[in-house]
């Protein structure tokens, strides 16, 4: 008898005649969260196996793998050659002496001649003979003993199915660009595209010396935390603090939030761009803040000409969002008390419904093209 960690991943389950490269990827995937650790992976149909791992590695080893996009599931199970007599002594064995129970049976070994309901019935009946009081709950029972007879040749059994992350492996979904602040919002909204199947780098605004050095080792926190998720990803901080002070000294107070935005996405895209990436992310959540109504959204958006913007909290509310952080790992991080550049020369009326017009004649107030490309080119990369 063997323990081992049984996998199994979810809407993979859905591709028809490319469901391989899928399996595939997911594997890798898999093989890239644990390579610290000496085990053993392989999969069969429908399923993925971690063997020979150390017992007291276990603990960290599911913690890791919960993080992996596309597994939906895990299970610590014990393996037992497929034998009838043998699995009924270990469901006797694991058994609780009293209360509810029911058998739960997956027959993927399709040799043997008994339906799954049928192999239920067998087991529970044995598991009776030996602690007559417990009693068979179908709909209610107080513990499930799971049963798989695998097309290996091999039976597992386990309790307790741990949920993982679910969505789609990391890779499957092409690559992406995340404007990532030291807020709330765009490391959930990292986090929620990642779970697409998207693998994503980062691109951080920072305004020395108007923000401290430690907002800039903030975001690289939240890069580290939100990196075990997509086994890695490449920071780009650009220097923004003479785009801002230009915006502040030429054009309308109410209008440079939108300025400042459209400059950050006509750079986002050039980055994207020059590394590969598909598309642009942002936190943006409908009419959380005056720079995120429908109005400033299109006037913010008219500047990328090439890729999509994502905006995956488009419909989140506040506490959606915040519940979501506190579920990755983000949110405490997320709340030190380092100011990014979205706070620097902070309007006190911002417009909330600006016009196309209006901004572009602002704008052109400034020469901000050899500022983007300064930027551009002084960005530090940060391997994460």
């Amino acid at each position: 008898m063997e323990k081992v960690l049984l996998l199994r991943y979810g809407e993979i389950y859905l591709k028809g005649r490319n469901r391989g490269y899928f399996e595939r990827l997911l594997l890798a995937n898999c093989k890239k969260a644990l390579k610290d650790y000496d085990v053993e992976i392989y999969k069969t149909f429908g399923r993925y196996y971690v063997e020979k791992f150390k017992e007291e590695d276990t603990q960290e080893i599911i913690e890791k793998l919960k993080k992996v996009a596309g597994l939906h599931s895990l299970m610590i199970a014990e393996k037992i050659p497929t034998d009838m007599e043998k699995v009924y002594a270990l469901c006797r064995e694991v058994a609780p002496d009293k209360g509810s129970f029911r058998i739960t049976v997956n027959r993927a070994d399709k040799t043997i001649e008994k339906s799954s309901p049928e192999l239920a019935a067998d087991i529970g009946s044995a598991v009776l003979d030996n602690h007559p009081n417990l009693t068979v709950d179908l709909k209610h029972p107080e513990h499930e003993i799971f049963v798989e007879f695998r097309e290996t040749g091999y039976t597992y059994v386990y309790f307790d199915v741990i949920p993982c992350l679910r969505g789609m492996p990391i890779g499957s979904s092409g690559k992406g660009l995340c404007l990532l602040s030291g807020g709330i919002d765009s490391p959930v909204a990292y986090y929620r595209m990642a779970k697409r199947g998207m693998h994503i780098d980062a691109v951080h605004f920072h305004s020395f010396p108007y923000t401290s050095l430690m907002a800039k080792e903030k975001v690289l926190d939240l890069a580290k935390i939100l990196s075990e998720y997509t086994g890695g990803m490449r920071v780009y901080v650009v220097p923004f603090t003479e785009i801002q002070r230009e915006i502040h000294e030429k054009c309308p107070a109410e209008y440079m939030i939108t300025i400042m935005r459209r400059m950050m996405m006509r750079i986002a895209e050039r980055l994207a761009l020059k590394n590969g990436c598909q598309s642009l992310i942002t936190g943006e959540s409908l009419a959380q803040v005056a720079s995120q109504t429908q109005e400033s959204i299109l006037v913010t958006n008219s500047v990328v000409k090439e890729l999509p913007v994502f905006r995956p909290l488009i419909g989140m509310d506040k506490e959606e969002i915040i519940e979501t952080s506190r579920e990755i790992g983000t949110f405490e991080t997320s709340i030190l008390p380092y100011e990014d550049c979205c706070t620097v020369f902070l309007p006190k009326n911002p417009v909330i419904k600006p016009k196309l017009e209006d901004i572009v004649a602002s704008e052109n107030n400034m020469d901000y093209e050899p500022l983007l490309q300064k930027a551009i080119e002084d960005t530090e990369i940060v391997f994460i």
